[in-house]
């Protein structure tokens, strides 16, 4: 919760202004949580909202005002690789970063990049060999912010989830196939503990200990079946039986079977153990749990 991110996390330095490019379900999240703190917070979406200050489409070429960059400190991209695998925010508003006097660029990529690892533990040390095309796309956009000289820390997450948008909404809407693959897992990680972890990151490099890549998961990576049968239990929700995977992958789309084809356990090693990081929800249980008491309010 809200509450409880304040609580924890440090405000930026004095005078800091944070632009995030791209307001959806994660950008909105670390919006709130910097506003709350105290910073000056400048929002994009792709069309005009409450929820966001400017607007920003780069495929139909609508730009922020000037001013919206004037002073800006610290930028945070949640925007997806075009379909070529170009970034569209280094590719339209690159010679307006150079200009900006920022201090920290944060740039929010995929685990997809490492590709299938047989469900072994992956580390940032371990090379990228992304084989499902977004993640191709995904890797190509970390080596052109690496490449653009601005000073940029990029973190790659597993699935998300949070309130509004967790293994709950699957349950209520039916959506819930309880698909068996033997030894299949995925790495999570909760809304809250990215916005937490980008504030922790920003105060860390303030201080000269910035990696250029962070993983930033939750401690337990999990089948599937073990995550749908907890929000089940929450909601007190009956399950369809279990299938196997071999029989469910016949009626998958293209998207969903390319998830069940790459199997890895990321690891949070550097972010919690070596930054120091303590995670608000280190399991899905607790992030579950979380999602659920916001769910009865």
């Amino acid at each position: 919760m809200l509450k409880e991110l304040v609580k924890r996390c440090s405000p930026l330095p004095s005078g800091s202004r944070l632009l995030i490019l791209g307001g959806g379900f994660t950008g909105q999240h670390v919006a709130s949580l910097a506003r709350k703190l105290g910073t000056e917070v400048i929002c994009s979406r792709r069309k005009a909202s409450h929820n966001a200050n400017i607007v920003f489409d780069s495929k139909a070429t609508v730009l922020p005002p000037n001013e919206a960059f004037e002073g800006i400190t610290h930028l945070l991209s949640c925007i997806p690789p075009t379909n070529s695998g170009e970034d569209p925010v280094i590719k339209i508003l690159g010679n307006q970063m150079i200009k900006m006097p920022l201090q920290w660029v944060g740039y929010l990529s995929t685990t997809g990049v490492y590709g299938n690892c047989k469900g072994e533990w992956v580390t940032e040390a371990d090379p990228a060999k992304p084989t499902q095309p977004r993640s191709q796309r995904r890797l190509a956009c970390e080596q052109a912010w690496q490449e653009s000289g601005l000073p940029v820390q990029i973190l790659r997450l597993p699935g998300i989830y949070g309130p509004g948008r967790s293994a709950l909404e699957t349950i209520n809407k039916g959506e819930g196939k309880m698909i068996e693959k033997e030894n299949q897992v995925f790495s999570r990680i909760h809304v809250d503990d990215i916005a937490g972890a980008i504030m922790h990151l920003i105060n860390l490099a303030e201080n000269g200990k910035k990696p250029l890549i962070i993983n930033v998961a939750d401690n337990i990576p999990s089948a599937n079946t073990e995550v749908l049968k907890y929000a089940a239990n929450l909601l007190g929700k009956q399950l369809p039986p279990i299938i196997k995977f071999e029989i469910a992958a016949k009626d998958m789309s293209p998207m969903a079977l390319s998830f069940w084809q790459e199997n890895r356990r990321i690891s949070n090693k550097l972010l919690c153990e070596n930054l120091g990081y303590q995670l608000i929800h280190p399991d899905y249980r607790s992030g579950l749990k979380d999602c659920w008491l916001q769910y009865k309010i």
